[in-house]
C-alpha cells in the first residue's frame, strides 16, 4: 500500500536511506509483528517499532503495572499503576503513531493458544521473563515457520539471537531448560537501562527481517555486559538432535508444546548450580565428563573433569561408574546435551549437562578460564 503524504513526512529520515527507502517503508507498513511481553524488553522494542511504522503491532501480556516496573518499563508511568499492561501499552503506542494498528492480547500464553495467536503475525519478538515461555514461543515459531527474535536479561548482562525457518532455533542453542535457571528481575535485580539496549536490538532485527536489510543474528548469540560495556558474539549451528527442528524431532504439534516447556527441566545445570555442587553439595558422588575434543580440553577445563570426546562416548559408557552424578560439559552446551541423552538412554537417568557450556562458566564463574 502506498504511503500517504503524512507518512511520507513522518518517515522522511527512513526514506533518505537508500537501503530502506519507500519500498522498505511500505514493507514495514504491511508487516505484522508480535511482541511477547510488554515489560523491560518489550517496552523499547514496541516504542521503536511503532515509531518505525510497523503496520500491525501485537502485544501479549497478562500482567498489571507495578511501581517496581517503572525503573525500566518505559511504556508506562506512575498514573497507570494497577492498569493492565497490554491495553495500556496499546494506548501509548497508538498515541505515538496513530497510523498503525496496535492489538492488545491480555492473556497468558499457553500451548492451547500459542499457535492460533502467532499464526496471525509475520515476525515474533520474545521478551518474556519465563524460561518455559521462551521454549513455547520458539517451538511454535518453528512449527509455523515464523522468524523469532529472542532476548533475555539478567542483572548487568543480556543476550539476543534471531531464528529463521531453516536455520538453527533456540533449542539448538539451549536444548533444554536448566536446573537453577537464572532468577527473575524480582529475585536478582536488573540495571534499568539494560533492557533498553537489548530491546532496541530486537527492534533492529525485526526491521531488518521485514525490510530485507543486512545480516540478522542467525546462528549467532550476541551477548552484552553493561559493566564492561562489551559485546561478544558466539556462533552456533543446527542441532541434528533438536527436538523441534531436527530430522528426528519429537515436537510435531501443539499438543506436544506444553510438555516440551517442562520436559528436561531436570536435565541441565546452570554454572551457579554446578559451582555449589563442586563445593561438596552434590546429591551423590560427582563425575564431570568433558565431551570436547582433546585439543579443546587441553587448552582449559574444569578441575577434576574427565575427557571423553562425544564421538567416543557411546562405546565408553560402560566405563562410567553406576551411582555417580554425571555432569557432561562442552563448549556451548549442544554436545553435552547430546551426551546427556546418550547416557540417559543407557540407564544413567540422573545425568545432567552444563547449560551454556564452558563459555557460560567462564562468563559467569571464572573469567580467567581459557576456552578453546
Amino acid at each position: 500500500m502506498p504511503l500517504s503524504p503524512a507518512e511520507l513526512a513522518r518517515y522522511s529520515r527512513h526514506l533518505l536511506l537508500g537501503e530502506l527507502g519507500a519500498a522498505g517503508q511500505e514493507k514495514l507498513k504491511a508487516a505484522r509483528v508480535l511482541l511477547v511481553g510488554a515489560g523491560g524488553l518489550g517496552s523499547p522494542a514496541a516504542l521503536y517499532l511503532a515509531a518505525a511504522g510497523v503496520g500491525t503491532l501485537g502485544l501479549v501480556d497478562c500482567d498489571r503495572i507495578e511501581l517496581s516496573n517503572l525503573q525500566r518499563q518505559v511504556l508506562f508511568d506512575t498514573t497507570q499503576l494497577g492498569a493492565p499492561k497490554a491495553e495500556t501499552a496499546r494506548a501509548r503506542l497508538a498515541a505515538l503513531n496513530p497510523d498503525i494498528r496496535v492489538v492488545a492480547h491480555d492473556l497468558e500464553l499457553r500451548a492451547a493458544n500459542v499457535m492460533t495467536l502467532l499464526a496471525q503475525y509475520d515476525v515474533v519478538l520474545d521478551g518474556s521473563d519465563r524460561v518455559a515461555t521462551r521454549y513455547l514461543v520458539n517451538d511454535a515459531c518453528v512449527l509455523l515457520g515464523r522468524p523469532l527474535v529472542s532476548a533475555a536479561i539478567h542483572r548487568f548482562e543480556g543476550q539476543a539471537t534471531t531464528c529463521v525457518p531453516g536455520g538453527p532455533c533456540y533449542r539448538c542453542l539451549f536444548p533444554e531448560p536448566a536446573v537453577g535457571a537464572a532468577p527473575s528481575c524480582a529475585e536478582a535485580g536488573v540495571l534499568g537501562v539494560l533492557p533498553g539496549v537489548l530491546g532496541t536490538l530486537q527492534a533492529t532485527e525485526a526491521i531488518k527481517l521485514v525490510a530485507g536489510l543486512g545480516a540478522p543474528l542467525v546462528g549467532r548469540l550476541l551477548t552484552y555486559n553493561a559493566l564492561t560495556l562489551r559485546f561478544e558474539e558466539f556462533r552456533y549451528g543446527r542441532d541434528p538432535d533438536c527436538r523441534v527442528c531436527g530430522p528426528r524431532r519429537t515436537i510435531h504439534a501443539p499438543a506436544d508444546l506444553e510438555e516440551s516447556c517442562d520436559a528436561g527441566a531436570t536435565s541441565a545445570l546452570t554454572p551457579a548450580a554446578l559451582r555449589v555442587w563442586l563445593a561438596g553439595e552434590a546429591p551423590r558422588p560427582l563425575l564431570l565428563i568433558d565431551v570436547r575434543e582433546p585439543a579443546e580440553f587441553g587448552a582449559g577445563h574444569l578441575a577434576g573433569a574427565v575427557n571423553i570426546p562425544l564421538g567416543e562416548l557411546a562405546v565408553r559408557l560402560a566405563e562410567l561408574p553406576p551411582g555417580s552424578q554425571l555432569v557432561f560439559v562442552c563448549r556451548v552446551g549442544g554436545r553435552s546435551a547430546r551426551a546427556r541423552t546418550l547416557a540417559a538412554e543407557s540407564g544413567h537417568d540422573s545425568a545432567l549437562h552444563l547449560e551454556g557450556g564452558m563459555l557460560a562458566w567462564a562468563r559467569e564463574i571464572d573469567p580467567e578460564l581459557i576456552v578453546a
